[in-house]
């Protein structure tokens, strides 16, 4: 179940590499943006997580969902906070994003199993 984690974030990180190799300077400043704007700020990172999360759902970007939920993950926030933010997802995009739901529930089962084999 973790290679899914795996092969996300081995993708993630050789095409983002590739894509910084061009030193394009407004993607690196977009780069820049995204990661700044989560951290601690008015809003605490475990707040802005679940924003990102909401906001990706809605949006339907997978990618994006399994970088927040593992980021959410990674902050230690419960399965409960993460499960009562993706029904306010699910609630606001509607049924349309019932599949990215469950793509969402099968990648937190896999990063909770990976912490499982780790113990």
């Amino acid at each position: 179940m973790s290679d899914i984690i795996k092969e996300f974030n081995d993708y993630r990180e050789k095409m983002n590499t590739r894509i910084l190799e061009d030193n394009n300077k407004v993607i690196k400043r977009i780069f820049n943006l995204d990661t700044n704007a989560f951290t601690e700020g008015a809003l605490d990172v475990k707040t802005k997580e679940l924003l990102g999360l909401v906001a990706s759902t809605v949006l339907r970007c997978d990618d994006c969902v399994r970088y927040h939920l593992e980021s959410s993950y990674k902050e230690g926030l419960s399965k409960e906070e993460v499960v009562e933010a993706l029904s306010i997802a699910t609630l606001v995009g509607g049924t349309i994003v019932i599949p990215h739901l469950r793509r969402a529930y099968e990648f937190w089962d896999a990063l909770e199993s990976k912490n499982d084999e780790n113990i």
